[in-house]
Parts: C-alpha cells; structure tokens; sequence
C-alpha cells in the first residue's frame, strides 16, 4: 500500500505589536522570535529521515507563511544539496489561505472592532460556528480539496504545507470527528507545530494523525 504524508505546519509567532486582527492583510511579517520558531522546525524537518525526503513545500500566499516555509527551504535544500538533489522551489495556493474574518484590521476590545459596538457582539455569541467570517466547513473543504489533490499528485510521497491555525485545525477536527465546527480556544495547532496526515495514496482516506511541537522551547 502506497502511503501519502502531508506535513501541516503553522506559521511562526508574527510581528503585530499594535495587536491588529490581520487576517489576510499583506505587511505582517514573523517577529524576530517567530523566524527562531520557524527555524526550530525548519531544522527539525531537514535533520527527520522522512520529513528530508519532501518532495514538495506550498505555503499560504500570505508573508508569515511564506516566510515560515522559506526557513523550511533553507534547511531542507542544504540537505538536499549534501545527497546531489536538485533543490525545492516554494509554490503557494489560496486554497490553504488564513481564514476570512469580518473584524479584519480591527484590533477586538478597541475603537471600532470593540465587542460592544457596531453590533460586534453579535457575531460571536457562538465559538462553534464563527458567524464573524468564513465558516469552519468551509475552510475544511477547501483544505480537504487541495489535500486530496496532492494526495493523487504526490503518490507515495512526503509533502509539507504551510497554513494558518484555524485551517488546519478545522480540518483536522473534521477527519477526526466528521465534522469541523469547534471551540476555537481549545484548538490544538502551537505556532511553527507540526501536523502530519497520512493518506493511503489510492483512496485518499486517512491511515494516521500525529502532532509534534519543535519550537516549544523558542524564547
């Protein structure tokens, strides 16, 4: 039986002093500890005897994430230099984007975005279901097709994928419950973590979920 990995990482900690809702705004970029995070893993990835052998890095089009997976490059490339491998390119696609949020470039509990004005409250009064912007089974779907799709694409394979929290998790909670509406604040997905799906390459259905932390110890 051919086996698909996909390796799910979340980008690293973002520079956002102001505290903005950025969502997809362009112009927030990894903090100086958040390239660290991202460089944690990025080591953690290349020095794995399985996670060294991808055969392909996508990112989100957003600049936390491409950053996060231009580290993962870096480390990845040198190895794959040290064995005459020709090197990686990134590639991006929408479809593993951050979550659309109707508080975008708000900052919650201040001016505009405060959770008593406008009406705000109303749009979130259930964690289950975020009526404050894309729903979970939405962004499950567009993750699962893309997965689906690399899964064909990759036969066999070791991918990794750089995304967003809410992606990811919402996904996952869908393969493990069959159904991706959740407590966001009991979301399992650290920043620069690790979630790694494995595909039976044929039919697509999943034969195992594991979670790994590199960057815990980051300062």
């Amino acid at each position: 039986m051919q086996a698909t990995t996909i390796h799910f990482v979340r980008h690293g900690e973002v520079h956002n002093p102001d505290h903005i809702l950025y969502e997809r705004l362009p112009g927030f970029h990894l903090s100086d500890r958040g390239r660290r995070m991202a460089e944690a893993t990025a080591r953690y990835l290349a020095a794995n005897p399985q996670t060294n052998t991808a055969a392909a890095v996508y990112s989100s089009p957003l600049d936390r994430t491409r950053e996060t997976a231009q580290a993962i490059l870096t480390a990845l490339n040198e190895t794959r230099t040290a064995r005459n491998e020709e090197p990686l390119e990134l590639v991006t696609d929408q479809r593993i984007i951050e979550a659309g949020n109707n508080f975008r470039g708000t900052r919650i509990g201040h001016g505009e975005g405060a959770l008593w004005r406008n009406g705000n409250w109303k749009l979130v009064t259930n964690l289950w279901k975020p009526s404050w912007g894309e729903s979970y089974r939405q962004i499950a779907a567009r993750v699962g097709a893309f997965a689906q799709e690399k899964v064909r694409e990759h036969a066999g394979q070791q991918i990794i994928v750089v995304s967003h929290e809410s992606p990811i998790w919402s996904y996952r909670h869908l393969l493990e419950t069959g159904h991706p509406e959740h407590n966001m604040l009991l979301r399992h997905t650290a920043l620069a973590s690790v979630t790694s799906i494995t595909y039976d390459s044929q039919t697509g259905n999943v034969m195992s979920i594991t979670y790994v932390d590199p960057a815990a110890g980051v300062k």
